[in-house]
């Protein structure tokens, strides 16, 4: 197979705030081309679970979007903290959010939400027999609501497309084939 990378050439910062970097750089193509400038956008590496009661209830979160003006129905995660490593940041955020916790862990898949424009990673991890321990614990901006749903439930709120961030889509479905929720046919 011929080799199809790119070779970076030059680079620039051209916004930076907080967690959200956008860099320009100048690439070399294999075929002798530059492409200029190319935007990527430098946002952190995240975290989801699929959180599972001991009663085989899924724990989802609902909260208002901003950007896309909805109220959404999510899995519990968010950012991973520097050093932080995925399945301990995705505990801490199931436990922040929804004051869960749980000792059967296991790993989904990482993705990369964004390849075109984005460099960073998510991942996903299934936690089973999830208990209610503490309370909840949210960031400053965070407003959001705990919700359980049966496995009939889950499959109705896939059904009807009421799942709405695409990139834990995949997860969800990844977890209920593990669960035994949804079979290959």
């Amino acid at each position: 197979m011929r080799d199809l990378s790119w070779k970076k050439i030059g680079s620039k910062t051209v916004y930076e705030q907080k967690w959200f970097h956008v860099r320009a750089d100048s690439c070399l193509l294999p075929d002798g081309r530059t492409m200029e400038p190319y935007f990527v956008v430098e946002v952190p590496n995240w975290c989801n679970m699929v959180a599972v009661t001991e009663d085989e209830k899924m724990i989802l979160v609902r909260q208002y979007r901003y950007p896309v003006d909805a109220t959404t129905y999510e899995l519990p995660g968010g950012v991973i903290e520097e050093g932080e490593a995925p399945e301990r940041a995705a505990l801490r955020e199931m436990e922040e959010e929804t004051g869960y916790t749980s000792n059967e862990v296991e790993y989904l898949f990482e993705v990369r939400p964004n390849p075109a424009i984005n460099n960073n990673t998510a991942y996903f991890y299934l936690a089973r027999n999830a208990v209610k321990t503490t309370s909840l614990n949210l960031d400053p901006y965070e407003d959001l609501d705990v919700l359980l749903f049966t496995k009939e439930e889950m499959r109705t709120l896939l059904a009807e497309n009421k799942l709405q961030h695409g990139v834990q889509l995949g997860a969800l479905y990844e977890a209920m084939l593990r669960l035994g929720w949804l079979k290959y046919e």
